[in-house]
């Protein structure tokens, strides 16, 4: 008790402000428990993406159904997810939106990011497409300047320049062969960049129940016209198995996704993002008999290089902030 009021007594003579103690960081508060938690919710959210899309490439390939059909189960199966687990909120709750359209908008996006991953796997590996879709945080990054204001410095627009490198080292253009499906991935790439994006926007306005209901409407009711018109039975049980879960694959790995960053920050959780690369080889190996070829393997590796510099640039820049204005 005397110390304290000694510093004060000081402060006072020299005619100074006591400055408040600065606040622990959020980083700091949490428990090691909660971030190892945290990181296996993300590993197991990781392999359930990488589930979802084996089993629309297996069904789109081995199965012959059409990449519409696909994305509708996938959507229509999170849908029934989603109600029978917020059956107690009234439907009113999960459509009160600010911003309609932007949510409407959102969905889209979220549809288009799936059926253009969906039509690229009918012809690239696993591993080549996943290289192609982690540019989408690069350019988030890049576009979230002119976009939403928040501009990167020079060393993240190298980081940025570096992956998109990877990226033409994994497409090796006027190298060997150039397959049409690459324009698949860089279209489901590029919707799921701006996806991420409108999902920053929007964060502000509409609560985050709200924003994973309408992410999955348009899926669900938008798709089954199409999906209905083009319906291919499928052939056996292993298919209508696939079908049956993929929303069960998309809607908990979403699931868990989210719980994930809840339990601990982007910083110690988003670099394990890039372990669906392992679980993506590993299954497209033990589906699929696919081995990636060495392109893959150097342009994925530098993409996920420039992702994780990228990540822990923005993180020292949040931290300097912090250290400059505690309060």
């Amino acid at each position: 008790m005397d110390e304290p009021r000694s510093q004060e007594t000081g402060a006072a003579d020299t005619g100074r402000r006591v400055q408040p103690a600065a606040q622990p960081r959020r980083e700091v508060l949490i428990p090691a428990a909660d971030r190892l938690k945290a990181i296996g919710l993300m590993c197991v959210a990781v392999a359930l993406f990488s589930a979802l899309d084996t089993s629309a490439k297996y069904l789109a390939t081995a199965s012959g159904l059409p990449v519409v059909q696909i994305a509708w189960s996938r959507f229509l199966g999170q849908f029934a997810i989603m109600l029978s687990m917020l059956s107690v909120l009234p439907i009113s709750a999960l459509l009160g939106t600010r911003k309609l359209k932007l949510e409407l908008l959102r969905s889209l996006l979220m549809v288009s990011t799936t059926a253009f991953n969906f039509l690229a796997l009918r012809h690239l590996q696993l591993d080549q497409s996943i290289s192609v879709v982690f540019m989408a945080p690069l350019l988030v990054a890049l576009l979230a300047g002119p976009l939403l204001g928040e501009w990167v410095g020079l060393r993240r627009f190298i980081a940025i320049a570096v992956g998109f490198i990877g990226v033409l080292i994994v497409v090796h253009p006027g190298v060997g062969e150039f397959h049409y499906a690459f324009i698949f991935a860089f279209g489901s790439m590029l919707a799921y960049a701006f996806f991420m994006l409108l999902t920053r926007f929007l964060a502000a306005h509409d609560a985050p129940l709200v924003m994973l209901f309408y992410s999955v409407l348009l899926g669900a009711f938008g798709l089954a016209p199409f999906a209905l018109w083009n319906w291919v039975w499928p052939p056996d049980a292993t298919a209508w198995l696939l079908l049956s879960v993929l929303g069960i694959f998309g809607g908990v790995g979403h699931y868990l996704f989210i719980h994930a960053y809840r339990l601990a920050p982007a910083s110690s959780v988003a670099p394990f993002i890039y372990i669906q690369m392992l679980t993506m080889v590993l299954f497209g190996f033990t589906v699929f008999g696919d081995v990636p070829d060495v392109w893959t393997l150097i342009g994925a590796a530098v993409i996920i290089a420039s992702g994780i510099y990228l990540l822990n640039r923005e993180r020292s820049v949040r931290k300097a902030v912090a250290e400059t204005d505690p309060i």
